[in-house]
């Protein structure tokens, strides 16, 4: 038998990386920082994708793939963009046994490589807009790694947005931030707050950038997903014109934006606990296992046809019957918990002839989280239960994070609350030396402005001076 997790309150770091690993999620790859997704792990990817992708179809954006490799000329066309990227670049010299004539960057994100295709596809306003996305795996030389939160090849889709006007461009940006807002609340159950990144945190290249940042279970803060206004500066960059209905030629607006495979880390630090991972119902890999108890040969049959009938009930949901053999049923259910099966299901032969089924929530350990239901109206019974489950770790996500929440007026009780308890919201002027000062004394940065349009005006807490901005700061990953 392994040895138990370490408790959270004893080194999350440690319990998250041991339990990546034996909730067969991920595994170490052979190139460091590189890492291998488990078929678990992917399920849980391809249910997130399947989530985002319908959003994304549903405001109009259709799929497309561009190349791995990128000539290495693209990345220097936009300053801002090769100076935020030079130190990430993992860079191809040579192919087929001799040195290539230009080198070719394996691709980090694709706002090049995308770029120059929509100047060759774009002549005129009737071209407008393009609203493009692409499934990928992308490359950034990373030195400290960490399973799905840091590695050096991680998987994501990238948006990537060309329009007529500013305006539109900025209803696209923001659009998408909300989609993202709207996927992690109702699908992965993660709170987010949305908002504007400071010019030091912002995406390379962008005129600005807009995050969901959610609130780990140790407190700090992870950027979840992420939203670029790039202005015309890709566009004046790769040479993106078009005709506009003047006969006029204009530059575009363009936009990107990305979820990647760190959304995985996210669920699994805002809902796990000592026992294991706790995953959101509505995108869990398995949704319900039936984990069917006898003793005796001749109990088996009957307790079998009760636990097909049960699975025929529950066709629309997804569903796993554990007849593993020589495994008890105690080790069984430990094994599902720490992979966070949302709901277990025990038949036995006392559950045949009373015609119920002991049920046994994920969201709520012991016996608080045990009912039993007739066998008939499970059909009804069990997905109304799970989506009280997830409703259910969606309002403890977000009372976690309300709690944690600061609103500091001083310096020295700044410190204090990222050192010990949470998140700093502030009053801030925007101040780029300041901001570097408070990351290197504090380790904390500025996730996001509120954005909220009503804020008044108030004092700075750093600097004293007067201002009409809010910000939230913390730790992160």
């Amino acid at each position: 038998m392994e040895k138990k997790l370490p408790t959270r309150q004893e080194n999350f770091s440690e319990w998250y990386n041991q339990l990546v690993l034996r909730a067969e999620l991920a595994d170490y790859a052979p190139v460091r920082g590189c890492m291998v997704v488990r078929p678990y792990g992917w399920a849980l990817w391809e249910n997130i994708q399947k989530a985002l992708d319908d959003r994304f179809k549903a405001t109009g954006h259709v799929n497309a793939a561009f190349p791995l490799l990128i000539p290495q000329s693209f990345m220097t066309k936009e300053k801002e963009h090769v100076e935020g990227f030079s130190p990430e670049l993992a860079v191809v010299t040579h192919g087929g046994g001799e040195k290539l004539e230009e080198p070719l960057v394996v691709r980090p994100t694709s706002e090049t490589i995308i770029g120059t295709m929509y100047a060759k596809w774009i002549q005129s306003y009737r071209d407008l807009p393009v609203l493009i996305n692409q499934w990928a795996n992308v490359v950034r030389w990373e030195m400290r790694t960490k399973l799905f939160l840091r590695t050096l090849e991680f998987y994501w889709q990238e948006g990537h947005t060309a329009h007529a006007t500013e305006q539109e461009a900025l209803e696209e940006t923001e659009r998408m931030l909300q989609v993202y807002a709207d996927f992690a609340r109702t699908e992965g159950a993660v709170p987010v707050i949305p908002g504007r990144k400071s010019e030091s945190e912002k995406f390379a290249g962008a005129v600005n950038t807009y995050s969901i940042e959610a609130m780990m279970g140790d407190t700090k803060a992870l950027q979840s997903g992420t939203s670029h206004f790039l202005g015309q500066n890709f566009a004046k960059a790769f040479d993106i014109k078009f005709l506009d209905e003047g006969n006029q030629l204009q530059y575009c607006w363009t936009t990107s934006w990305g979820v990647s495979t760190r959304f995985i880390g996210a669920i699994i630090m805002t809902h796990g606990d000592d026992q294991g991972l706790v995953l959101p119902p509505r995108l869990a890999p398995i949704q319900v296992v039936i984990v069917p108890i006898y003793r005796k040969n001749e109990e088996k049959s009957a307790v079998m046809e009760a636990v097909s009938a049960v699975q025929a009930q529950l066709k629309d949901l997804r569903v796993k019957v554990d007849e593993r053999e020589g495994l008890t049923p105690g080790f069984k259910f430990n094994d599902w918990e720490l992979k966070g099966v949302p709901l277990r299901i025990e038949i036995g032969p006392k559950d045949v002839q009373n015609g119920t089924v002991a049920l046994s929530r994920r969201d709520i350990p012991g016996r608080d989280g045990k009912s039993f239901l007739p066998m008939a109206g499970l059909d009804s019974a069990v997905p109304a239960l799970l989506q009280t489950i997830q409703d259910n770790l969606l309002a403890k996500a977000t009372a976690f994070r309300d709690s944690h929440i600061f609103e500091v007026t001083d310096y020295e009780s700044f410190k204090q609350v990222v050192a010990e308890q949470g998140w700093a919201y502030a009053w801030w002027s925007d101040d780029r030396e300041n901001e570097a000062r408070i990351k290197e004394e504090t380790k904390a940065t500025l996730r996001i402005y509120a954005s909220d349009p009503n804020l008044g005006e108030g004092v700075c807490f750093y600097s004293g001076r007067k201002t009409n901005q809010k910000a939230y700061f913390a730790r992160s990953y």
